[in-house]
């Protein structure tokens, strides 16, 4: 009985959160959140995925928020760059397994850079912003291989890089390739029960289980593919080829992820058994709450549960994870899995966290303007 009477509570704290919530406060605490990350960090920084990561975010703050500093940031970072990701000119040594050297231009982590990009060129464009993802992208698109996504993450680095360049191009192949490749990723990591990623084929179950035993589905893995496919269905029309299949992998996802939300708000690290990693997480709390946003706002998402989900989720990020100075915390460092005993707390903060919260920050403000 207790335990349905603080529920009551928190539901009706949230139902008067919801009619509270304006516009305006979330464009200040965004601007907030931004600037203080702008002010405490250099844009002359690698291209790698953790710092692009950010950069997809500050874009899509841009969109709402067209400040200066805030592309100046951003083109900086990809002069600094030289609008690349990975350097080496030497196709024959182009690498896709993971690494961090000039070598590995086919991995996906070097990739996600294009995005940001592609968005750079569409405000103004001029050829040597693209030059290189075309190179690289069109090279890539024109192999054998297909097993180019083999971790979760990388549906996020690199499927809105394919539609992007698909819209930049006109190349079909583009999109041909998008799904052969997410097929690969299906066929390793995507467990068709619980509609949910693994992060690797490492982590399958039963190969792999949590401490108690079950499912392990780590939820920032999880965050960037729903994240990733929020971004490849706002870029295709709906007649465009396999887009019914990703609306229906967006919303089978959608359903499971709003199932195992914590009351507070948030997402613990190791999905389906919060006691694995219990606490708070901001990374993949910002990114679903991004998707079912955006899957709101674009008339996909039309339930209840979904609704209340994303408002739960901003709330958590708004007052919990958002700290006074404008600092993001309770970001899992980087890493590929739920560790149990880590500590992620208020002081736990990291780039692509960043970039997360300003993409779930611009869906909700775009919420409240249809309200």
């Amino acid at each position: 009985m207790r335990s349905y009477f603080i529920l009551c509570l928190f539901l009706i704290g949230q139902l008067s959160f919801a009619q509270d919530i304006k516009q305006k406060a979330v464009l200040d605490q965004l601007n907030l959140v931004n600037t203080y990350w702008q002010s405490q960090h250099r844009p002359q920084v690698w291209a790698f995925w953790d710092q692009a990561a950010y950069h997809t975010g500050n874009m899509a703050l841009y969109q709402i928020q067209p400040s200066k500093t805030y592309l100046n940031y951003t083109e900086d970072w990809a002069e600094f760059n030289s609008w690349k990701g990975a350097k080496s000119n030497d196709k024959s040594n182009w690498k896709y397994s993971y690494g961090e050297t000039d070598d590995h231009v086919l991995f996906g982590d070097w990739q996600i850079c294009f995005q940001v990009y592609i968005d750079l060129y569409n405000l103004s464009p001029k050829p040597h912003k693209i030059a290189r993802a075309k190179e690289v992208m069109n090279y890539q698109i024109h192999t054998a291989n297909n097993d180019y996504w083999w971790w979760a993450d990388g549906l996020y680095m690199v499927m809105p890089v394919m539609t992007k360049m698909f819209k930049l191009t006109k190349d079909s192949l583009y999109l041909h390739k998008l799904s052969t490749y997410l097929s690969y990723a299906d066929s390793i990591m995507y467990d068709k029960t619980e509609k949910l990623y693994y992060r690797d084929a490492k982590y399958v179950y039963p190969k792999h289980k949590t401490t108690s035993g079950k499912k392990d589905f780590w939820a920032r893995g999880d965050g960037w593919v729903f994240a990733g496919l929020a971004k490849v269905l706002q870029e295709l029309p709906p007649d465009s080829p396999h887009y019914a299949d990703y609306k229906t992998r967006f919303v089978e996802m959608a359903a499971a992820i709003t199932a195992c939300q914590q009351p507070e708000g948030y997402w613990t690290r190791s999905m389906l058994d919060p006691n694995h990693a219990p606490g708070r997480e901001t990374s993949g709390t910002a990114f679903f709450t991004y998707g079912l946003l955006w899957g709101i706002n674009q008339g996909l998402l039309t339930a209840q549960p979904y609704h209340d989900a994303a408002l739960r989720g901003w709330q958590y990020l708004s007052e919990t994870a958002v700290q006074s100075d404008g600092r993001l915390g309770y970001i899992q460092p980087i890493g590929e899995k739920a560790i149990p005993g880590q500590v992620v707390d208020a002081s736990s903060t990291a780039p692509f966290g960043v970039g997360a919260y300003l993409l779930a920050g611009t869906e909700m403000y775009r919420y409240l303007d249809q309200k």
